[in-house]
């Protein structure tokens, strides 16, 4: 019997999961969750075969959640569903180990089709996904998501409240200067001239 675990904060979305997968043969959801900290600490007593993962969760972030599962637990197959459809996100969350991409509209044949594929070592991405993508790959920009400091982290979340450098930099115990620094940095990492391009940005990729 395959052992599925389901990380989703989203109840209707987890039953419905749940309801076709105990009735397929040969699977079984043996658990659920809905952040990152407590998927992690019920792996703590019994690991999966399967996590089903959504990228945004109250907690943290789908991609960030994807890289500790597989540190820790390396044979847990990470397959993510999403509502997203960005290359970043997709490339973002392959590269951290995860052997599946489906977008969360996919029907349910697809879902089963992705488990049994991974199970056999393969790599499924669902068809939308793939074309993105394909797509993205001959017309630049960012290809993955970027890797951001907890001061960064700190900075874009306070920045995206409104506040000022200095007000920042206050709140922070830190110089504006520094402020503006990691600021710069964070334009160069999102590939932006602005930081409320780089804020839009890390709010669609679940950053914020």
């Amino acid at each position: 019997m395959v052992r599925i675990f389901i990380t989703d904060d989203h109840p209707i979305v987890v039953e419905g999961l749940k309801n076709v997968l105990n009735a397929t043969e040969g699977l079984s959801v043996t658990g659920t969750c809905a952040t990152g900290k407590e998927t992690l600490e019920a792996f703590s007593s019994q690991e999966p075969d399967i996590l089903l993962l959504d990228i945004n969760l109250p907690d943290i972030n789908g991609v960030e959640l994807c890289a500790d599962v597989k540190k820790r637990h390396p044979d847990v197959h990470v397959i993510a569903l999403s509502v997203h459809n960005e290359a970043p996100i997709i490339n973002s969350i392959l590269k951290q180990g995860a052997s599946g991409y489906i977008q969360k509209n996919a029907l349910s044949e697809m879902i089963v089709a992705a488990i049994r594929d991974v199970l056999k070592g393969g790599i499924y991405v669902c068809y939308q996904s793939r074309e993105i993508l394909r797509r993205q790959s001959g017309n630049g920009g960012l290809t993955q998501l970027p890797k951001m400091t907890r001061r960064e982290k700190e900075i874009l979340k306070l920045a995206a409240e409104g506040l000022t450098i200095a007000q920042i930099a206050e709140q922070l115990f830190i110089s504006p200067h520094t402020v503006e620094s990691h600021r710069k940095n964070l334009m160069d990492k999102f590939e932006v001239n602005s930081v409320a391009a780089a804020i839009k940005l890390a709010g669609q990729y679940g950053f914020l």
